[in-house]
């Protein structure tokens, strides 16, 4: 099977199934992550990189090679891995045929990456990334890529396996996605604080079943201990979604709401601080080209986390409303009574109704119900 993304064309076998089975697993419906990944690459090389030499791009979990292709096709050095030999095949087939040079090695990624030091490493495996973060965050010198695709553990719908693999305790809230993004950038950030490097999000987003966060990386105890600081608890209440962060390692969880006195849940340690640098969001919009399939979603994307609210949690209007018991309203219409009212408000990329405040449920509802 033939497929064209960008400036590549690569061959992958014809898929059978949702990653199940013997064949290198290609997965479409990440099209705009990769799309994403080129414009970030691009981003960070007119930015931050040192000139008079090619930057390295390490395509950790290769599989088909897409992400190294590409990258090899923007003018990176690259290095794909995989420890599978008909992957290994593939890799080197797929750069020949897009006439791209690159390394291709059958190594255990983590053996690679604790070996040797790429300026950006690629982490995209089936599943968690976890066992892959040790290494990734030891390897990457810029940047730090890396997509979960375990959402349902991630978001507390499994909750003892988002346990055991984030070290963390995830709930399943009505902001279950970005919950997930939350989590999944803690466990990072606290992986890389034990080599005392700070690893900082950039550009994180939910899409199609997949958590993906970029993570810029500098070395330095007090850079790391900053980073741990901005960890912390998420208080919340599924009866009248009262909710209350509070920063540290060190939970002190309620034991009933402060609002309507029943039971509150606790989550934590998440990702307190931004997930996305607007700034740096902003210029990987602008190297988001015309050639990529997912271009105006690439761009749609971009420019909602730039327009994000930092606030740890959001809301969903159309719930909101059911609860309510009353109609829903255009969204613009939505916030733009919020900000009439003196609160912060913006969209979110969650979802089409859903929404970013810095103001309470009670206070929604006197601003926006008539």
């Amino acid at each position: 099977m033939r497929v064209t993304e960008g400036q590549v064309e690569i061959a992958v076998p014809e898929q059978s199934g949702e990653g199940v089975g013997d064949e290198v697993f290609f997965n479409p419906v990440q099209e705009l992550n990769r799309d994403l990944t080129v414009a970030v690459l691009r981003a960070l090389r007119d930015r931050v990189m040192d000139g008079g030499r090619t930057p390295t791009y390490l395509d950790a979990t290769a599989a088909s090679g897409i992400r190294g292709v590409r990258a090899a096709a923007d003018g990176w050095d690259v290095t794909c891995c995989d420890v599978d030999s008909e992957a290994v095949a593939l890799c080197r087939s797929n750069l020949a045929r897009n006439d791209c040079e690159g390394e291709v090695v059958r190594r255990d990624a983590s053996a690679l990456m604790h070996e040797r030091g790429f300026d950006v490493v690629d982490v995209d495996p089936f599943g968690t990334p976890i066992p892959f973060a040790d290494a990734a965050v030891r390897s990457a010198g810029r940047l730090c890529c890396v997509t979960a695709t375990d959402t349902a553990p991630l978001c507390g719908a499994h909750f003892e396996s988002g346990v055991r693999r984030y070290s963390a305790v995830p709930r399943n809230t009505e902001y279950h996605a970005e919950m997930g993004v939350r989590v999944l950038c803690s466990a990072l950030v606290r992986t890389a604080a034990r080599y005392d490097v700070a690893a900082t999000p950039v550009l994180s987003h939910a899409t199609n079943h997949y958590a993906r966060t970029y993570l810029r990386l500098e070395s330095g105890a007090r850079a790391a201990d900053a980073r741990i600081n901005e960890l912390g608890s998420v208080d919340h209440c599924e009866h009248c979604l009262y909710r209350e962060t509070t920063p540290g390692l060190l939970a002190d969880p309620l034991d009933a709401c402060p609002r309507c006195g029943e039971g509150i849940q606790t989550a934590g340690p998440v990702w307190l601080g931004r997930t996305c640098d607007p700034e740096f969001v902003a210029a990987v919009r602008e190297r988001v080209s015309a050639d990529m399939g997912t271009a105006d979603r690439a761009r749609d994307l971009c420019e909602r986390l730039a327009g994000e609210l930092a606030t740890p949690t959001h809301y969903d209007q159309h719930r909101l409303c059911k609860r309510w018991g009353v109609g829903a309203r255009a969204m613009d219409d939505f916030l733009d009574a919020l900000r009439a009212a003196g609160h912060d408000a913006s969209r979110t990329h969650y979802g089409g109704t859903t929404f970013k405040t810095d103001a309470d449920v009670d206070e929604i509802r006197a601003a926006t119900v008539e």
